[in-house]
């Protein structure tokens, strides 16, 4: 057995970068990946979706070009060069991530997967075959997670797509039929949309994107239904047929029985994490009924010497927040540091087009906390830039402190509205007062500019 001061399962977010910190620190470091360098985001989330996104977004620019005065007379899409171009961009990324590991000293990367024997090691089936078992004095569980599939009759005649599979299909589906109308489903939903399917997206909630303010949540849906996507909520799926080439699904859509005829399903009602191969029963390591693995706010498990991070643990299962997770523990590690995830913020987007960027809490979470606070919001119709740019769909909202005039939460929905949510995410950490943006002179005519006018509306 081959005994290391450091093992790291998954090569994530969190992964990574910890793998080489650890070693560049002089710890003899082991990294058990069993697919890709770089996890769920670099190759089959964030990195493709974005980069196929960006060719959607072409499309529906050419096609509306004429409203600024550009006249196309006709475009193709050519699914192939677009897959061929998002494999590329995954296999720069991926490459380079592994040429970085490669390159550090004292780690060693091994390729197979990983699970327990005991609490101070594994066990590797190496991908050629062979086995290799490994001790630790700290293991590091980032193993991810994987996209659930939820128990349907007749799921299993049909050929149907989840997130990780679908960015390979080379034809256009013809009518896409999408399970889950969280973040996930919409953005792939718009992008095929925009690439000529038409779609419909089944919403099993009583409400459409449920954990936004329900103002937001009717701007995002009036946007995709005006790009001719239908949206059902209170949507349930029975059971799925093929039928000469196409399937049909028998649904209830507001405990009203239907039927949609479709010729391709995606699955996007969720995500399960990777820990049911690991054998955490041998280590002790106590779970949730649901499979995550139960984590303290210093990232701890109820074992000493392991750890959870990234979306293996629960919680926000973001690309950021994985990367964040490696910064506390390694800094808690390494600089005796009490760095603990409490009270961290956790920023996100929807790369719906336009952005939906979103940070601290929501109208109906202040009022719920029964907080006194005021709501400042303006219309992107209102925003000098989205009128310049001939795109003046979405809303800037913010919710701020009644008293000590903090910010306390916004959601811009905008282009680039991402970016403009990271302005007042700053000016949380930073303490800076609604009033002191308002008066901020902010470079004209950007997007953030419009932050003048958006805390204006409390004076």
């Amino acid at each position: 057995m081959d005994h290391y001061d450091a093992i790291i399962i998954g090569s994530g977010q969190a992964g990574t970068p910890l793998s080489k910190k650890l070693a560049k620190h002089g710890w003899k470091t082991a990294l058990v990946e069993k697919q890709y360098i770089g996890g769920t985001c670099v190759n089959v989330g964030c990195t493709p979706t974005k980069t196929m996104i960006a060719s959607a977004r072409a499309a529906y620019d050419i096609a509306r070009a004429g409203d600024l005065g550009i006249e196309v007379s006709s475009y193709s899409i050519d699914m192939p060069h677009i897959i061929q171009r998002k494999n590329d961009v995954v296999k720069k990324f991926n490459e380079g991530s592994q040429k970085g590991l490669e390159a550090t000293d004292g780690l060693d990367i091994l390729f197979g997967e990983a699970s327990f024997r005991d609490k101070h090691s594994i066990e590797v089936a190496m991908n050629d075959g062979s086995k290799r078992s490994l001790s630790a004095d700290h293991i590091f569980i980032n193993a991810g997670a994987r996209p659930s599939i939820p128990s349907i009759k007749g799921l299993e005649e049909i050929d149907y797509f989840t997130s990780d599979n679908i960015m390979d299909c080379e034809s256009i589906p013809d009518h896409l039929l999408i399970i889950g109308g969280a973040y996930i489903g919409l953005e792939f939903g718009q992008m095929y949309r925009r690439f000529g399917s038409e779609v419909t997206v089944l919403e099993y909630g009583d409400r459409f994107l449920g954990r936004e303010d329900e103002d937001i949540g009717k701007a995002i849906q009036d946007i995709l239904t005006e790009e001719g996507i239908a949206i059902h909520t209170n949507a349930k799926t029975v059971s799925f047929e093929k039928n000469a080439g196409s399937i049909h699904a028998s649904v209830t859509i507001n405990d009203k029985a239907s039927s949609i005829a479709c010729s391709h399903v995606l699955l996007a009602a969720g995500r399960q994490p990777n820990s049911d191969t690991l054998n955490l029963s041998a280590a002790g390591i106590e779970t949730t009924e649901e499979g995550y693995i139960k984590v303290n706010d210093l990232l701890e498990t109820n074992v000493a010497g392991i750890y959870a991070l990234g979306d293996i643990k629960g919680g926000p299962e973001f690309t950021h927040i994985s990367y964040n997770d490696h910064l506390v523990v390694f800094n808690n590690i390494t600089n005796k540091t009490k760095e603990d995830i409490s009270k961290r913020m956790v920023p996100y987007c929807m790369f719906t087009d336009p952005q939906l960027g979103r940070i601290g809490i929501t109208e109906a979470m202040a009022k719920e906390q029964q907080l006194n606070y005021k709501v400042a919001s303006i219309p992107m119709k209102n925003v000098a830039r989205a009128i310049e740019t001939g795109d003046t769909r979405g809303l800037m909202k913010a919710v701020v402190d009644a008293d000590s005039g903090q910010i306390l939460g916004a959601a811009i929905l905008g282009r680039e509205g991402g970016e403009v949510m990271t302005v007042l995410q700053m000016a949380m950490l930073g303490k800076i007062t609604w009033q002191q943006i308002s008066e901020l002179p902010i470079a004209h005519p950007l997007y953030a500019e419009s932050l003048n006018n958006l805390f204006m509306e409390l004076a």
